[in-house]
């Protein structure tokens, strides 16, 4: 029964987050509201091995990421994905911008304990708080080895609204555009999508009656299986989970895996709120007075570090021809990532349409960029800098 107990907290702060996430139009991120839930919760009731209890083990959290990421690959193209470079270009410069800005200034009010302890978080997610985090303690700095899950945190609480907020308005724009012509729009990713078929060879297998979800997740197994073995083989040259989506998109590209895979499975909804618990299970080792005494710090670094992301982005949106609220969500995928980047848009897509035509189109202009300047932050450029940061402590 305890295990029963366990999931039903993770799936109440789950749902809660979802419910003041469409009550306020997305103003308030589900995220943000199940974050907080969790941080509460391990402040008071939740045991501290509530997500193992609850059955998402770091076994099945491994599965969940890798299946997670070929499906995103079937959200977009070959060719799509190359297009991206601009949303590469304004992510990873909108970083360096937060860099100079918190190791300057920053540096010259905090220290360099402080700041080389919280700074990757910040510009790099869930990433660069697990490796730094790792490194403080193989280095033996157990003083401020919590200093990075607490800038994950406080970071995620001003930076998923205002994510939030430059997506929502870019969505509006774009529903602009959809509004005044509807049909020309729908019929221009009808067109792209038939030409995607065209230009690369079919590989539907059994398709129709024997296409279950088993064989579905099997075949989405399958994509994840090769992506980590040619991982090792490479000795994690390449990240694994950059593998996963970049194989997931050819898979989808030939026709090995259909269109949005895991919805079709029935199964992305399960993997997703796994994926959600394993990432806010963090929060168990956080006390009120540890964030208290770093508390002004940090605020002043993310304040620092926004800063610098917003003007790289200003700067970069008209050269780049984006709009300045898409460059700067772009720029702010540094602070989250997968699976923050995906649900996020999701979430905003969610609550400006009920239309799947207009969700569809506002989710085509949106998501990759932001997957992809996700990854080129948080999944590759934050490694780096964890490296180099933990040689300067």
């Amino acid at each position: 029964m305890g295990n029963l107990i366990c999931l039903f907290y993770v799936m109440f702060a789950i749902f809660l987050g979802e419910w003041v996430s469409r009550a306020t139009k997305s103003w308030i991120p589900s995220m943000l509201v199940t974050a907080l839930m969790f941080l509460i919760g391990y402040w008071t009731f939740f045991p501290k091995n509530l997500i193992e209890q609850a059955s998402y083990s770091k076994s099945f959290i491994t599965i969940c990421i890798g299946l997670l990421l070929v499906h995103l690959g079937t959200l977009m193209s070959v060719k799509k994905l190359l297009k991206q470079w601009k949303a590469v270009c304004i992510a990873v410069l909108g970083m360096m911008g937060s860099l100079i800005f918190t190791l300057t200034i920053g540096l010259y009010f905090f220290g360099h304990a402080t700041v080389f302890a919280t700074v990757p978080t910040l510009t790099g997610g869930l990433v660069g708080a697990a490796l730094m985090t790792q490194g403080l303690q193989a280095a033996g700095i157990t003083a401020i080895v919590s200093y990075p899950v607490v800038m994950f945190i406080i970071h995620h609480i001003v930076s998923f609204p205002l994510i939030s907020v430059m997506l929502k308005k870019e969505g509006r724009r774009l529903q602009s555009v959809y509004a005044a012509d509807p049909k020309s729009t729908q019929q221009s990713i009808s067109s792209e999508k038939l030409c995607d078929k065209k230009q690369h060879r079919r590989l539907a297998m059994l398709d129709g009656q024997y296409d279950t979800p088993a064989f579905l997740i099997f075949k989405v197994t399958v994509i994840a299986i090769v992506s980590f073995w040619i991982g090792h083989v490479l000795h994690n040259a390449i990240n694994v989970n950059i593998l996963c989506l970049l194989f997931g998109v050819v898979a989808h590209t030939i026709g090995f895996l259909p269109d949005n895979v895991l919805h079709k499975a029935g199964a992305f909804n399960w993997l997703m709120y796994g994926l959600i618990a394993y990432i806010l299970a963090g929060l168990n080792s956080t006390t009120p007075q540890t964030l208290i005494r770093i508390f002004l710090p940090i605020i002043t670094l993310i304040v620092l570090g926004l800063m610098g992301m917003f003007l790289v982005s200003i700067l970069l949106a008209k050269p780049m021809g984006m709009h300045k609220e898409m460059a700067f969500a772009c720029a702010l995928t540094a602070l989250c990532g997968f699976p923050a980047d995906y649900i996020l848009t999701d979430d905003v897509v969610k609550n400006l349409t009920a239309d799947i035509n207009e969700q569809e189109f506002l989710l085509d202009n949106m998501l990759p960029k932001m997957l992809v300047g996700g990854f080129a932050t948080v999944s590759i450029a934050s490694v780096f800098v964890v490296s180099i940061f933990l040689k300067l402590i």
